[in-house]
């Protein structure tokens, strides 16, 4: 019988396409009506909009591993953020990929000298030794683990805090220090990008990559009952089965699974008639001025992502889930309006997308250890980002490893599996 799938989002995907490689027969039961579980993008009026802000790290290992990245015709954000601070926008960039930016970063408002020489230092840090090394650090807060590293109070509110709330989505840095090392070394090695058909291209290009019939869409599966799962009202025997949903939807299935808290986004996408930032690059708000905490240009880093002549304007907010859309959308006009002045008041909203659970918290001592396990009974196992570090890279690793604790399991050899895989090279 077929290794059973519930879930068909990057995590799931992964697990399956492992497991074809090993030869092992596989079935996706996916409850919406197309892939990609978080990872989606919905094509309106012309305009690309991404559910949330999203980023592929092309210097994400499962990344490298799985993805054809010519095939996504990637589009690089700049390597660094444009900040607002003292009523003005400062680039702070990295200037060992833009060196023609080293004078104004040397005069740059965001932190004193001495903190960009710890920037350095930190990269060099974050980048030394292996990913498996990394997550056996000692484990702190990341602001503990900032100010550790004797970054000032300056840094900290300026640069750090802004930039890493919209990785976390928390602004208090109360996230572990490994995510914190996790993701700055993967922004420091490689480029943010974003695929030209959106982030679901993603997940789309896995499942191109699996054999037709392999995933069922609008199939949620109902139970999991010994040696199957139950769709539909239809028992389906299985091998195995792998959940392969986000942290709660799991706990549904597997109730010994520890109880997950996420954190919260709100995405705000405008139309415009022109591009009010000019360039690729995130815009952090170090004033704490509004609701927004970053805002960027999609399609000034894909022209695929807005209509010719038009502009897509991307605002995200922190948590915010109370307020209702107008209030929220009446807040950011306003701030915006400070930044950009009167042109804000031209654009058109055309969504806004509330994301309660757009991932897990990584708090201290969630990530102990940062791989947890993925077998959680006999022929029954799981996998997502809730198992991993809170990631695409944690997705996709997870249903590998998902996989291998399948193939193992049934007794798969899968060494010709592994050396099937091969490395995609970044643009």
């Amino acid at each position: 019988a077929p290794v059973a799938i519930a879930g068909a989002g990057v995590a799931g995907l992964a697990c399956a396409l492992h497991l074809h490689e090993a030869g092992v027969p596989v079935q996706i039961f996916e409850a919406s009506n197309r892939v990609g579980g978080r990872v989606l993008t919905d094509l309106v009026d012309g305009f690309r909009i991404d559910r949330g802000f999203q980023v592929l790290s092309t210097a994400y290992p499962e990344a490298q591993a799985l993805l054809d990245f010519a095939a996504l015709r990637l589009g690089a954000f700049a390597p660094g953020a444009r900040i607002r601070i003292g009523g003005r926008f400062t680039n702070f960039v990295d200037p060992s990929r833009r060196p023609q930016e080293l004078p104004g970063l040397l005069g740059s408002p965001v932190m004193p000298f001495a903190d960009k020489l710890r920037v350095g230092k930190f990269r060099l840090h974050t980048t030394r030794g292996s990913l498996a090394a990394l997550y056996e650090r000692p484990e702190q807060s990341a602001l503990e683990r900032l100010r550790a590293r004797g970054f000032s109070d300056a840094a900290i509110e300026h640069f750090f805090r802004p930039f890493f709330a919209g990785v976390f989505l928390e602004r208090e840095l109360a996230s572990s220090s490994r995510f914190l090392e996790f993701a700055f070394r993967h922004f420091a090695s490689g480029e943010a990008t974003l695929p030209a058909d959106g982030m679901e291209a993603i997940p789309r290009q896995l499942a191109a990559r699996l054999p037709v019939g392999t995933i069922r869409v609008n199939a949620p599966v109902e139970a999991i009952e010994a040696g199957g799962v139950r769709v539909a009202g239809t028992r389906i025997e299985s091998s195995a089965v792998v959940v392969a949903t986000d942290g709660e939807a799991a706990r549904e299935f597997i109730p010994t699974l520890p109880a997950l808290r996420h954190n919260a986004t709100v995405c705000l996408s405008f139309a415009a008639r022109t591009d009010p930032v000019r360039a690729p690059i995130l815009v952090l708000d170090a004033e704490r001025s509004g609701p927004v905490n970053h805002l960027c240009i999609p399609s000034a880093v894909c022209a695929s992502y807005a209509p010719p002549g038009q502009a897509l304007v991307s605002a995200s907010v922190i948590g915010a889930l109370g307020e209702s859309d107008r209030e929220l959308e009446r807040a950011t006009r306003t701030q915006l309006r400070g930044w950009f002045g009167a042109e804000v008041d031209g654009w058109r909203l055309i969504r806004v997308d509330r994301i309660p659970r757009a991932l897990p918290q990584q708090l201290v001592g969630a990530l102990e250890p940062v791989e947890r396990d993925v077998r959680v009974g006999p022929g029954l196992f799981v996998c997502g980002d809730h198992r991993d570090m809170g990631s695409l890279h944690g997705a996709l690793h997870s249903g590998r490893r998902a996989a291998a604790a399948v193939c193992a399991a049934l007794g798969v050899h899968t060494q010709n599996a592994a050396h099937s895989r091969r490395r995609r090279t970044a643009p």
